[in-house]
């Protein structure tokens, strides 16, 4: 009994893990009352439990274990955490539970595993089931299947999957176990039930006598399909509709099977078993001989499913034998053949689709039946592989044939592939070119090519509702139409609405109105065209006698006269009875619109627009007279009324129609003038009609042609109409002109860049449509008006492209393969596929899946670019992104752990932009978003926490998920790390606002005693600090309060993400918030009027003696935490604008941009107050260099290269605590990875020196030379070079022994350029303190001196005397360093080429006995590595003087454009720079340079980026020949095998080169001469010979002299 009482004193869950069983039974009888009466499904309480539940179901005695299991029933059934359990309870379950022999044990068991699949966890049990059936135990066999089998009769094929099942099924056949073999019977005959024939072929294989009394069980079972009687949490509504059914004793069902049979086949691989001998005998002359072929092939495709393969060989020889076999009966079995693998491999066979489709179509000319059947079998099961898209063009391609039979049979296939589409597969895009091709068909001549039309014709209109292609039928007559019309089961009298166009918002219409409907549209858009003498009747009737017999006159006066009057008949006819069509057809008689007196033509012109105006203008009327306004558009004199008659017909006939009929003739013409002013036209009409219904990607492909037109009037149009387009539609716009010329796209941003910020004008003009449509469409309007979605609609406007056909299986295993060369090649290939696209649907296969999978990549390389796809993916997407938000959007939050920063920034950067496209709701909806904070990541913490501080005070309201992170936000309010402490307590207040304080604070009740203390303080602290909730956006012009509360920046609507619209979408629709900004203006200008800086007395010599004081955090960090941002602001607070200030925080770095823009603005006007508040500008920069953002990076720099031109004319000189603030993160960007950002860096690190002491920034580049990036390292060793050169020893500091030993360490470097740099600066030191730098450096390994002696013997200059003393003066200009590396490292631009001479020339003359081969200074030409202005000067030298003992004169320095940067690309730098390695002294840099010149030259496709750069090429490798034969040679040290290797790559590399005559050709005169010089005198020298394979090396020599001549330039070779 004191056992007893000690353990009943124990809390439940205590009880429940005792180790006495009566402990434990008393424990679960305890928690089985807990978990009834607890509520609330989401109680903390359940969580106590969690770990628990498996201990429950797996106790050892088997009392307690059936109480156990009770209480985890009703743990599972109540509580919103249970589906965590599923795993290992399940587990539990079938190997500690169906063992049993209690029958309750068992019972209990399967209503465990049922209940959990009713918390949506099927798979999970699922899987746990299918492994209990790989037990030993026949009892737990028997239970698993009992469970399946039960799983299945309730809940239905659609939440058990049965492809898994059936698979295993057969096995259990053949158990030794009767009952096992029992319990299979049934499960098979419920599965039966459900997918009926399709479990036959899984079946096939097994005991026939089984099979027969399976067959005897299935007759049994009733006809009906059965019907789900258990229903998911997830589909309580499906439940109550069951219910209902029930108590109506009503069935209803859709007859469709849940499972295909495909789906449950295993595939059969054929390609191995088709015979050897298939190829030679498809091709015998004999039929028999191919015929056995396909026998066989036909044989193998007979099989269901087929194993993916390479079946491109099989198909092309069925094809040739389908296409040109004169046997019909070959031909119809190879069709067979073809229709077998299509079923067979499905959508994998789409990718031969198009290779098959023309061949079978032409075919279809053969007239015998039996061939014919084979070819419609054949290119329907085809179909199914593909989508009509792809199929469109080669259908289209044969509807014109002049054989009835191939266009009666396309027709027919069109209308049977119309019957597997839907609205949604069967886009207007697709359907209207191949609607025009049948209509044309139904006027042949052959009846049954018109027959097979119609039905096409009515097939597409039963599909996809009358209502949609009434526009392509406007040309076709009533009789015609009538009959399309019988062929969709609607009779011509008319019934309303057709059965595939449902009425909107589920309103009945009545029959007359429905019919009222359709008249009125009839009239507008299927007017048919009338014959010429019917015009003649119908105008005589309406206009003057005279006036149409003047029409036609010689006499230009009298054709005026006759205007005039049609003008005046026009003017006073009533609508009803004006003939359109006739007046416009008269308009059009001869001369008609060759008139060519330019008064009658400006009145033709005139009259159409009030045609079009006053009558009921058909677009049948509008085809009569587009032609002559197009042609009319560019005259001076008629373009304005041609205009103005295009706008009429807009407003008739809709804008978009009109204009795409309108640019498609303009460009269909050749007349530039037309095409500039069509355009221009177009962009203003754009602005006075609204963009809605505009074909956007129609009209890019034209803006496209017009892009790429010699005439610049042309381009300049059509770059006008972007900028308008821009305006409705914003940044998506661009991504259809990124393939575009660089210059081009620079012209389209900039035209862009002048649209950013304004809004789209509010329409001035409406279409005229029916009262009807004009009432259905505002209905329209009001829903979206709603909804926000009047700016989606511009989004939706962009055409969509389906890639799931493009996301291959082998696309996805290369994803998931095991070598990451071939999963980043998997990523690649997806990258390209999205990006080729452009904008696509939400369905992409399996490819969520498989990313998800790199997102957790080993390789942290594929997991940034995985990244990189997820963000282009979401601008691809658009909102259909929010379906994926479960299966890659939180895989991509818990990336935000990794422990790489630049991980973490780029899934932050992907996340930001997800969440751009879908809104916050979807994220925080659900328990996803906890989950990830139970993490105990500090990263990830700090990253999600901060993330929901921004997010949060943007939204109106939160699900009420959000709730869930609330233990967790607790958690993190005493995380051990106190980045996560400080992240949790900014997200406090944001996530208050939206719960309430008491909400929060009752959660605080369960936790710990002494945490709830400091967390009840800390939601007191935050109480008073939470923000309110924005409030709803205003929907008219007028002020709302979210105005009022952030004037003057609150203008703009785009802050919060539900507002992130297409710009100018709503503004299309009402007046007054399209003028919003325009009221606003003035007030804006007012309030930025005033100074930006307000100049503070003593304000900065405070803060410098708060921050000695440590009264504020000093300005030293790695990444700037949220801390050192607050406190920024609130020192720029005193001493900024508001304005500016919110516009430097903004969250758009564009606001932030044009702050920056503000600053230049002002800084010469005010300089006082700039330096004044330099501090704080020179930390507020630093801050920009930790973003990602290139646009506001480069604005940053601009700045500062004008503040430090105008500190140093100010003579304004950095303190301490300024420069200790900035110039360590300046030097970050040394090391940045785009050429641009570095050479500005390097430009400002240059004005540095002007305003602070070189000395003092030694410093600060010695540390930059310890980063681990290798391009800081580099540069920030060039820059101590030239610190050297520039102002001598003095300059190292602390001393010049401690510096240069430091930097005398990075020779031996692993990098190429780190250790280049580091040579190039211990050069400078030795030409400004000679030999006593071998002191300065310390102890070197050999091969690091030897690299060293090696350079300075060939770059170093004459060590003076004595080093020059600079004057003050020279210190503070700083002189361009004389070396010409360094100072190709400061701005090009800058450099005095005269001086530079001088001085090289100067020193060249005081030094006549250094060897020749040293007076080159060949470190120019290697070491330069973005220099491309100095290897071609070379070509104006005799080369072959290096081989004599005269001086040579020194290479001369082209002054280098401004604009070079500006003009040369990154490619053109890395080419230079490998070049310039082939000269190089070191045997091995010059070979891995010369390997991989050859690899660019062997591919094709590259090899023309070497144009421009030959001549350069062949100089180097000239002086490397030179350099070999003079130094390499003789030295003994060489290894003559390297010697071999390098002539070898040498002569390869110049076989590769003249093997391309057009690269060869681009060889100079005096540099083919050189060339020539350079191999006679290797074929000549006897110390080649003497080599091992020196032979081989002079016969390579004999045939690329052979080669030179052969392919150079001739005239070149033999002047």
């Amino acid at each position: 009994m004191g056992d007893d009482s000690e353990w009943m004193k124990l809390p439940i869950d205590q009880k429940c893990e005792h180790k006495v069983w009566k402990a434990r039974l008393n424990g679960y009888e305890e928690a089985l009352k807990l978990f009834q009466k607890i509520e609330d499904e989401k109680s903390p309480e359940w969580g106590k439990y969690l770990g628990l539940i498996k201990k429950f179901v797996t106790d050892s005695n088997a009392v307690a274990q059936l109480k156990g299991l009770e209480a985890a029933l009703a743990f599972i059934e109540n509580a919103h955490v249970a589906g965590k359990t599923t795993g290992e309870v399940v587990s539990g379950v079938v190997t500690k539970v169906f063992n049993q022999p209690k029958a309750r044990a068992k019972e209990l068991g399967m209503d465990i595993c049922l209940m959990y699949i009713e918390i949506e966890k099927s798979e999970v049990v699922q899987d746990e089931l299918l492994k209990g059936l790989d037990n030993k135990n026949p009892k737990i066999v028997v239970a698993c299947i009992e469970t399946l089998r039960k799983a299945l009769s309730e809940f239905g094929s659609k939440i058990v999957t049965l492809k898994p099942v059936v698979k295993v099924l057969p096995k259990q056949f053949e158990s030794r176990e009767k009952a096992v073999r029992d319990e299979s019977k049934l499960l098979a005959v419920e599965i039966y039930r459900w997918i009926r024939d399709a479990l036959r072929p899984p079946l096939q294989n097994i005991n026939s006598v089984q099979l027969k009394e399976l067959e005897e069980e299935w007759v049994k079972l009733p006809p009906s399909p059965p019907k789900q009687t258990r229903f998911l949490r997830s589909q309580q509504d499906l439940k109550a509709k069951f219910e209902q059914q029930q108590a109506q004793g009503g069935e209803q069902s859709d007859g469709k099977p849940a499972v295909d049979p495909y789906d449950l086949l295993e595939p059969v691989e054929i390609l191995s078993k088709m015979p050897k001998d298939f190829y030679e005998k498809i091709e015998a002359k004999k039929w028999q001989e191919r015929k056995e072929a396909l026998e066989a092939v036909d044989s193998l495709t007979k099989n269901p499913k087929l194993e993916n393969g390479d079946y491109g060989d099989l198909v092309r020889a069925l094809k040739k034998v389908v296409g040109k076999d004169a046997n019909v009966m070959l031909v119809s079995m190879a069709a067979k053949c073809l229709a077998g693998l299509a079923s067979g491999l499905r959508k994998k066979f789409g990718t031969y689709a198009g290779q098959v489709v023309p061949t079978i179509l032409e075919k279809f000319k053969e007239k015998k039946l039996q061939v014919v059947q084979s070819l419609q079998e054949a290119i329907d099961a085809i179909f199914l592989t593909t989508t009509l898209q792809n199929l469109s063009e080669d259908i289209l391609g044969v509807m014109d044939n002049k054989n009835p039979s191939i266009k009666q049979q396309a027709s027919l296939f069109l209308a049977r592939s119309f019957r597997h589409c839907t609205q949604a597969t069967l886009p207007k895009s697709v359907l209207k070119p191949l609607c025009a091709a049948l209509i044309k068909q139904v006027n042949d001549s052959a009846p049954e090519v018109r027959d097979a039309a119609f039905e096409a014709l009515g097939t597409a209109m039963k599909v996809v509702g009358e209502k949609a292609v009434n526009p392509f039928f406007s040309d076709l007559e009533k009789l015609k139409l009538d009959k399309v019309k019988i062929r969709t089961g609607e009779s011509s009298a008319g019934t309303h609405a057709p059965s595939a166009g449902p009425a909107k918002k589920g309103k009945p219409a009545s029959a007359a109105g429905g019919k009222s409907k359709k008249t009125s549209d009839s009239k507008e858009t299927t007017e048919a065209e009338i014959s010429p003498e019917a015009c003649e009747e119908l105008a005589a009737a309406v206009l003057p006698a005279s006036c149409l017999q003047q029409l036609d006159s010689g006499n230009w006066k009298e054709r005026l006269a006759s205007m005039e009057e049609f003008q005046r008949a026009v003017e006073t006819m009533d609508k009803a009875v004006m003939p359109c069509q006739a007046l416009v057809r008269m308009l059009a008689k001869k001369p008609g619109w060759k008139e060519t007196n330019f008064q009658v033509m400006q009145m033709k012109l005139h009259i159409v627009a009030l045609v079009a105006q006053r009558g009921r203008f058909s677009k049948t009327s509008a085809s009569v007279v587009l032609d002559g306004l197009v042609d009319k558009i560019g005259d001076v004199k008629c373009g304005g009324n041609a205009k103005s008659a295009l706008t009429a017909i807009g407003e008739t006939c809709l804008l978009p129609w009109t204009a795409e009929q309108v640019v498609s003739l303009a460009f269909a013409q050749k007349n530039p003038k037309n095409q500039a002013e069509t355009l221009n036209w177009l962009a203003n009409a754009m602005k006075e009609f609204g963009f809605a219904g505009i074909n956007v990607k129609g009209f890019i492909n034209n803006v496209k042609t017009a892009l790429g037109a010699t005439n610049p009037a042309v381009r300049t149009a059509a770059i006008a109409l972007l900028g308008v387009m821009y305006l409705y539609m914003g940044q998506p716009l661009r991504m259809f002109f990124e393939d575009e010329k660089p210059a081009l796209l620079a012209q389209i941003d900039a035209e862009f860049e002048k649209m950013q910020g304004q809004s789209p004008p509010a329409p001035i003009r409406s279409t005229k449509k029916t009262a009807a449509a004009a009432e259905e469409e505002g209905e329209e309007g009001a829903e979206q008006d709603e909804d926000g979605g009047a700016g989606q609609d511009i989004m939706d406007l962009l055409p969509r492209t389906d890639i799931s056909d493009k996301i291959t299986s082998d696309l996805v295993s290369k994803i998931g393969d095991k070598n990451w060369k071939i999963r980043k090649e998997g990523l690649d290939e997806a990258a390209a596929v999205i990006s080729e696209a452009k904008f696509i649907t939400p369905n992409i296969g399996e490819l969520p899946l498989a990313l998800k999978g790199r997102l957790s990549d080993s390789n942290k390389i594929l997991v940034q670019q995985t990244l990189s796809i997820l963000q282009q993916l979401a601008t691809a997407m658009g909102p259909g992104l929010k379906q994926h938000v479960k299966a890659l959007g939180f895989p991509v939050i818990t990336v935000l752990g990794d422990s790489k920063v630049n991980l973490r920034t780029a899934a932050m950067a992907t996340l930001q932009a997800w969440v751009e496209q879908t809104g916050m709701k979807d994220w925080l909806e659900g328990e996803d978003l906890s989950e990830e904070l139970k993490r105990e990541n500090p990263f990830l913490r700090q990253e999600v926490l901060g993330w929901l501080a921004e997010k949060l005070p943007t939204l109106r309201s939160v699900p009420a998920d959000l709730m869930l992170c609330v233990p967790q936000l607790f958690a993190c309010l005493e995380d051990r790390n106190a980045d996560v402490r400080k992240k949790a307590q900014d997200a406090l207040p944001t996530v208050m606002m939206h719960l309430g304080y008491d909400k929060m604070n009752k959660a605080t009740g369960k936790l710990k005693p002494a945490s709830k203390d400091q967390v009840v303080a800390m939601l007191e602290k935050a109480r008073t600090l939470m923000p309110a909730k924005p409030a709803a956006p205003a929907k008219t012009g007028g002020k709302g309060s979210a105005e009022q509360s952030r004037a003057p920046s609150g203008e703009l609507t785009d802050d919060k993400p539900e507002a992130k619209k297409i710009r100018g979408g709503g503004a299309a629709k009402k007046g007054p918030a399209g003028k919003k900004p325009a009221t606003k203006g003035p007030k804006d200008d007012e309030d930025k009027s005033g100074p930006i800086f307000i100049l503070v007395p003593n304000a900065k010599e405070q803060r410098i003696k708060e921050e000695k004081q440590l009264k504020i955090l000093k300005w030293n960090f790695i990444t700037p935490r949220d801390e050192y941002v607050e406190q920024l602001k609130t020192q720029m607070a005193a001493c900024f604008a508001k304005w500016l200030l919110d516009e430097m925080f903004h969250f758009d770095f564009q606001r932030q941009v044009k702050a920056i823009g503000v600053m230049i603005e002002r800084l010469n006007s005010e300089s006082e107050a700039t330096i004044g508040c330099l501090d704080l500008i020179l930390k507020w920069i630093t801050l920009r260099f930790f973003e990602t953002n290139t646009t506001i990076l480069m604005k940053v720099l601009e700045y500062l290269k004008l503040l430090f031109t105008m500190l140093n004319r100010e003579n304004y000189h950095l303190t301490e605590y300024e420069a200790n603030s900035f110039v360590p993160y300046l030097i970050l960007k040394v090391g940045e990875s785009k050429d641009v950002v570095r050479k500005d860096v390097r430009v400002i690190l240059g004005m540095l020196c002007k305003v602070y002491p070189a000395s003092k920034l030694f410093p600060f580049l010695m540390e930059g030379t310890k980063s681990k990036n290798s391009k800081q390292r580099a540069e920030c060793l060039e820059e101590l070079g030239c610190l050297i050169e520039g102002y001598g020893m003095n300059v190292c500091q602390p001393t010049p022994a401690k510096s240069l030993k430091e930097i005398a360490v990075h020779i031996g470097d692993r990098d190429t350029s780190v250790r280049n740099a580091a040579l190039n600066t211990v050069v400078a030191v030795y030409n400004v303190c000679g030999d006593q730098v071998y002191k300065l450096i310390g102890n070197l390994s050999e091969k690091d001196m030897s690299m060293l002696e090696e350079r300075i013997k060939r770059s170093a200059k004459k060590t003076p005397a004595a080093p020059a003393k600079q004057s003050a003066a020279e210190k503070t200009q700083r002189e361009q360093p004389a070396n010409p590396n360094a100072t190709f490292l400061r701005k090009p631009a800058q450099e005095d080429p005269g001086k530079l001479n001088q001085s090289r020339q100067n020193a060249h003359n005081d030094h006549p006995s250094i060897p020749k081969e040293f007076q080159l200074d060949l470190d120019m030409i290697e070491q330069d590595q973005r220099s491309v202005c100095e290897l071609p000067d070379l070509v104006q030298h005799q080369l072959d003087e290096l081989l004599e003992p005269v001086m040579i004169p020194e290479p001369k320095i082209r002054a280098i454009s401004p604009h070079f940067d500006d003009l040369h690309s990154s490619t053109a730098s890395t080419i230079n720079f490998v070049i310039s390695q082939v000269a190089s002294g070191d045997i091995g840099t010059s070979i891995q340079a010369l390997a991989q010149i050859d690899e660019v030259l062997r591919q094709e496709d590259k090899a023309d980026v070497m144009s421009g750069h030959i001549d350069q090429l062949l100089i180097a490798t000239i002086m490397q020949l030179r350099l070999i034969n003079s130094t390499h040679l003789a030295d003994d040290r060489v290894d003559k095998k390297d010697l071999i290797k390098l002539y070898s790559c040498i002569m390869g590399n110049m076989m590769s080169l003249f093997s391309m005559e057009m690269l060869a050709r681009e060889a100079s005169i005096g540099v083919l001469k050189d060339l020539m010089h350079s191999l006679i005198t290797l074929m000549l020298d006897s110390r080649v010979e003497d080599v091992e394979d020196g032979t081989q090396v002079i016969r390579s020599v004999n045939l690329l002299v052979i080669r030179v001549l052969e392919h150079s330039d001739q005239t070149n070779i033999f002047r």
